[in-house]
Order: C-alpha cells, then sequence, then structure tokens
C-alpha cells in the first residue's frame, strides 16, 4: 500500500522542479473543466481532481514498485497528498498541471 505522504512528496518535488511532471491524459487541464487528469511522475502515475481548474484531491497513485495509493472519501480519513501540500506549493503545481 502506498501512503499519502509518500504520494505528497511527489507532488512536493515537482512542485518545487526537481522532478519533471507529463500529462498521460489526453485533454489538457484546461481542457477539462471538471474532472480527472492523469500525469506520469518518473515513472508514478497520479491521477488527480480538477474541480473548476482547481487542483482539489488525488485520485489514485501508482509508484514504480507497485504499490497503489487510492481516495477514499468514505473510509477512515487519511490525509489526502492534496492537502498536505503548502499553499506555496499547491499553487505551484496548478501553475505546472495547467502547462503541460
Amino acid at each position: 500500500m502506498l501512503m499519502a505522504q509518500e504520494v505528497y512528496q511527489v507532488l512536493r518535488d515537482v512542485a518545487m522542479a526537481s522532478r519533471p511532471m507529463r500529462r498521460i491524459t489526453s485533454a489538457s487541464w484546461n481542457e477539462i473543466y471538471c474532472g480527472l487528469v492523469t500525469v506520469d511522475v518518473d515513472g508514478w502515475v497520479i491521477t488527480l481532481f480538477n474541480d473548476r481548474g482547481t487542483l482539489d484531491y488525488c485520485d489514485s497513485c501508482y509508484s514504480p514498485d507497485g504499490r497503489k495509493y487510492e481516495f477514499n472519501s468514505t473510509g477512515p480519513h487519511e490525509a489526502d497528498p492534496v492537502e498536505l501540500l503548502g499553499q506555496d506549493e499547491h499553487l505551484r503545481l496548478e501553475e505546472i498541471l495547467q502547462s503541460i
């Protein structure tokens, strides 16, 4: 099982420009007004939810070694990786998502 803290670290690295991110989903962040966008970060496959142009939460993540994180709104609440981002990191990540 993949923990939210591990996914957060990958997202933080992207926001701090120490890891590249590429979009897997055919439609861009700006084309998807409300829905899921999947990206790749060094083999980490991360699906994020775009809520009217705002990064809302991480829906799922698969690590290169096959472990999985999956958002569960009905189960015991573990912090969502996006919730762990600082405000500046969150804004920077949104800017990067808009540019890829």
